[in-house]
């Protein structure tokens, strides 16, 4: 009974030492990373086009956005809620500003303790952004 109790708790720890340190690799017998891709690596798109009230982001990795008027609203999701969450957004209208908000916490340009509540995008000024939430606001890279 003793030897079968010693072998249980054995491929138990084995087990859990095992799905401890799991990586997973694609397209490589060795991964060096929790994840390893070699190879390409596709997103999920979406497109938004503004509407009269805040169009709500929720959903995709690659945004591109599609204002109908002068700074019409498009809202990130709580960073709260999301901590590292990354999205990639970019407007696609080449006339018509975009305003990029956030339902809670405030957007920070990379390498600046000055944060706000919302930021413009046009095209020659943040057309494309990158943000990334730090579970309580956003980091935007332009």
């Amino acid at each position: 009974m003793q030897k079968l109790k010693f072998i249980l708790i054995l491929i138990t720890a084995t087990c859990a030492v095992n799905f401890g340190f799991a990586q997973v690799g694609i397209n490589t017998d060795q991964p060096l990373s929790t994840l390893d891709i070699n190879g390409n690596l596709s997103l999920k798109t979406v497109t938004l086009t503004g509407s009269g009230s805040a169009t709500l982001i929720n959903d995709g990795v690659y945004i591109s956005i599609n204002p109908q008027a002068t700074d019409q609203e498009f809202q990130l999701p709580n960073p709260v809620t999301y901590p590292g969450r990354v999205y990639i957004i970019r407007n696609i209208n080449n006339t018509i500003t975009a305003k990029l908000t956030s339902a809670a916490g405030l957007l920070f340009p990379k390498g600046s303790t000055t944060g706000s509540a919302e930021i413009y995008m046009w095209e020659g000024n943040r057309r494309s952004v990158i943000v990334i939430s730090d579970g309580s606001n956003w980091t935007y890279f332009d």
